[in-house]
């Protein structure tokens, strides 16, 4: 059975504010993208809100694509999720805690078909999910390290 939630942690040294701006800002989603696909967001750019649309061309394997995302879950300076057409969703939580912000990546496939799911599981390994985010919250970590 393919698992369907992905998460990880780290205490970000900054506050909840800050790290929300740049989730929030699909122009800036390569600065931190720990699974080395995304490229350059095609439209959509600026601060999203509950229901905002953005489009960002990805590279896979080789193979350059684009993809429209949603924003689905929205709690300013909290919680923010997107899914593209998979229904699967990218979720980063925030907590401010002693030190910076705890902030939580989930890679939430429990509100995609079957099918997607699969799809997913073909093209990643659970352990490159593990190693993708942890890669992105290290960017994180990183990127607010050096301000």
């Amino acid at each position: 059975m393919y698992k369907r939630t992905f998460t990880d942690s780290r205490v970000v040294p900054a506050p909840a504010e800050e790290i929300f701006a740049l989730l929030a800002n699909p122009d800036r989603h390569s600065e931190f993208d720990g699974s080395g696909t995304v490229r350059r967001v095609v439209s959509g750019s600026g601060p999203m809100q509950l229901g905002s649309k953005f489009k960002m061309a990805m590279k896979m394997y080789g193979f350059p694509y684009k993809t429209t995302s949603t924003v689905v879950e929205f709690e300013e300076n909290r919680r923010i999720a997107w899914c593209h057409w998979g229904k699967n969703r990218w979720r980063y939580e925030l907590e401010p805690v002693a030190g910076g912000t705890r902030v939580t990546e989930t890679a939430d496939f429990t509100t995609s078909p079957a099918i997607n799911r699969f799809m997913a599981a073909v093209a990643y390994t659970p352990e490159s999910f593990k190693t993708n985010i942890a890669a992105t919250l290290d960017n994180l970590v990183k990127r607010f390290e050096d301000d």
